[in-house]
């Protein structure tokens, strides 16, 4: 290979690279913004949890969590992401949130 195609194709690998490099950066941001945003989620529900211990309310409410559920996946379509992979993504919240309540119940 000639000098002149060996470094056309090394510019064209650090190219690819650098641009590799800026989607992973802003997928890392993207990242660290979801567990803040959760986090945040977190110490909301939290404070629900406590409040529905001290009203004896139960830790579950499945018509809420229909309710979610429906706007999330309209939310999901329109936004183009599969409406199946945000269900199971906010169930797996849902789930892990009626934990939290049923410890803060005291059960």
């Amino acid at each position: 290979m000639p000098d002149s195609a060996l470094h056309e194709a090394n510019d064209a690998t650090a190219a690819d690279n650098a641009q590799l490099a800026a989607f992973r950066r802003s997928i890392d941001n993207i990242d660290a913004a979801l567990i803040h945003i959760l986090a945040e989620r977190f110490r909301i529900t939290q404070a629900v949890g406590e409040y529905k211990a001290i009203n004896a309310l139960p830790p579950a409410d499945p018509a809420r969590e229909t309710e979610q559920i429906a706007r999330l996946r309209a939310l999901a379509e329109d936004a183009q992401l599969d409406p199946e992979f945000s269900e199971k993504f906010l169930r797996f919240i849902i789930d892990e949130v009626i934990r939290h309540h049923e410890r803060a119940r005291g059960r």
